[in-house]
C-alpha cells in the first residue's frame, strides 16, 4: 500500500489525522454553562419594565389630551358631557378677563369638584354655593353661574354657582 492508497476506513491519512484532531478537540472543550431561570428572569424584568414605559407614556400624552381638551388657547374652557338635562346656556357660561382680552367657562353639568378646579385654573375664587330642584337635572352638576354671560368677570373675581338638588 502506498501513501495514496485508500485505507480500509476509506479516508487518506490525511482526513484520518484531521478527523482525530477534531475529535480530540471536540473532547477536551468544556460544556458551556448557562443560566437559562436567570436569562429567562431578566428577559421578564426588561418586558415589564418597557410595558411600565409605554403605559406611563399613555397616562401622559391621555392627561395632556384631557388637559388640553378644555384649554383653547386663549383660557379655560370646561364642557363635559353630563347624563340629565343640558343647561348650556347663558346661566352657565362665565366669561373671565376684560374687553378684548377674555375667555370663556361653560360649567354645564359639572360637579362641584371639577367646577372648582376650572375656577383655580382661572384664577377665579368660589364665591356662594347653592342648590335649585330642577328637573332632569343630574343631581349635584352645576345647573347656573352668577355672574353670567354677558357680564364679564375679571381675574381674582369671585363666581357663585347652584348645583341641581334632586
Amino acid at each position: 500500500m502506498t501513501s495514496h492508497d485508500a485505507r480500509p476506513s476509506g479516508c487518506t491519512p490525511f482526513e484520518e489525522e484531521l478527523v482525530n484532531v477534531l475529535k480530540s478537540y471536540a473532547d477536551s472543550a468544556d460544556t458551556p454553562a448557562f443560566d437559562a431561570p436567570g436569562i429567562v428572569r431578566r428577559t421578564r424584568r426588561r418586558r415589564t419594565v418597557g410595558i411600565g414605559a409605554v403605559a406611563a407614556a399613555l397616562v401622559v400624552a391621555g392627561a395632556s389630551t384631557a388637559l388640553a381638551s378644555m384649554s383653547d388657547g386663549e383660557g379655560v374652557r370646561g364642557t363635559v358631557a353630563s347624563s340629565g338635562v343640558s343647561q348650556s346656556g347663558k346661566d352657565t357660561v362665565v366669561v373671565v378677563g376684560k374687553r378684548g382680552d377674555s375667555f370663556t367657562i361653560d360649567f354645564a353639568g359639572l360637579d362641584l369638584v371639577l367646577a372648582k378646579q376650572l375656577l383655580a385654573k382661572a384664577r377665579l375664587e368660589l364665591g356662594t354655593v347653592g342648590r335649585a330642584d330642577l328637573k332632569g337635572c343630574k343631581p349635584g352638576s352645576v345647573i347656573a353661574a352668577d355672574p353670567h354671560t354677558p357680564a364679564l368677570v375679571p381675574i381674582g373675581g369671585t363666581v357663585n354657582l347652584t348645583l341641581c338638588s334632586r
